[in-house]
């Protein structure tokens, strides 16, 4: 009988884990995933600059960059299945991968889901790490809690691909401008006339006087966050770097849900009335 044959309950060898660096290099990378790093066989790195690459590198003796598979005119979609395939291939080979991704492995990432999902329907062993993303940054140093009038996040070029609908009571914040309305995958600026389209789509819901926030978090310790306060109106006019969000704070203070209220008064009656029957027996 052949024993070395895979069985449903069994793990095939060689494994994959999909990390975060975090967005500021050196204070964002969490002791776990830096035992990912220093334990696997492999590093793939998809990373901001190269500054933090280098950084990776003083972890791990090969870490392989997944950034050379960019260029320009060239879909970033066959890019991110290049680094699925090469990540896959390694894991096949029975090697313990770690794969780094800037901020977060698993927002506004495709590659990291796609691996994790082909390697576990291969039956290896497949891990997503939780990263510092920018979102955190961003509630940090705009000092944005989301719990208190709610945040709603958008990829930007959705606002100009379908039909959303915005809550401007709470924040809406709006993310990769660096590629706003880019239906090749192969654009990395966003030319003035695709930002003045999106202040067009924003005009339904926004005065056009109306204060946001361009923000982009730091990724270098030397650097300073990017805060700049502009009408919405002039949106257009400001330099981007491809790095920056959008944030547009709430017009308005909630209304307040008067039926729902009501209901509520006539369930906290007839709680409190079942208390005092409970107290009494």
């Amino acid at each position: 009988m052949n024993t070395s044959l895979t069985t449903p309950t069994q793990k095939r060898r060689g494994s994959i884990a999909c990390v975060g660096m975090g967005i500021t290099l050196g204070s964002h990378l969490t002791p776990l995933s830096r035992s990912h790093i220093e334990q696997a066989d492999v590093v793939f790195a998809a990373l901001a600059d190269n500054v933090t690459e280098l950084w990776l590198q003083r972890m791990h003796p090969d870490v392989r960059s997944l950034q050379k598979y960019y260029s320009p005119g060239k879909s970033r979609m066959k890019t991110y299945r290049e680094w699925v395939e090469l990540m896959i291939a390694e894991v096949r080979a029975g090697k313990r991968v770690c794969a780094v991704f800037y901020g977060h492995p698993g927002i506004f990432a495709w590659s990291p889901h796609k691996v994790i999902q082909l390697a576990r329907a291969e039956g290896y062993e497949a891990h997503m790490e939780a990263g510092v993303s920018a979102e955190d940054c961003l509630y940090a140093d705009l000092g944005i809690d989301p719990g208190s009038l709610g945040c709603q996040h958008i990829e930007a070029s959705q606002m100009l691909f379908y039909e959303r609908t915005l809550d401007t009571t709470g924040h809406v914040i709006l993310w990769q401008l660096g590629v706003l309305g880019d239906r090749s995958l192969g654009r990395f600026t966003t030319p003035r006339p695709y930002r003045e389209l999106l202040v067009e789509r924003l005009l339904r819901d926004y005065p056009a006087d109306h204060q946001v926030i361009v923000y982009r978090a730091a990724t270098l310790p030397v650097e300073a966050t990017r805060i700049e306060r502009v009408s919405l109106v002039d949106f257009p006019n400001v330099e981007l770097t491809g790095q920056e969000t959008l944030v547009l704070p709430p017009t308005g203070p909630l209304k307040r849900n008067v039926a729902m209220r009501a209901r509520l008064d006539a369930l906290d009656a007839v709680h409190a009335a079942d208390l005092e029957i409970a107290a009494s027996v």
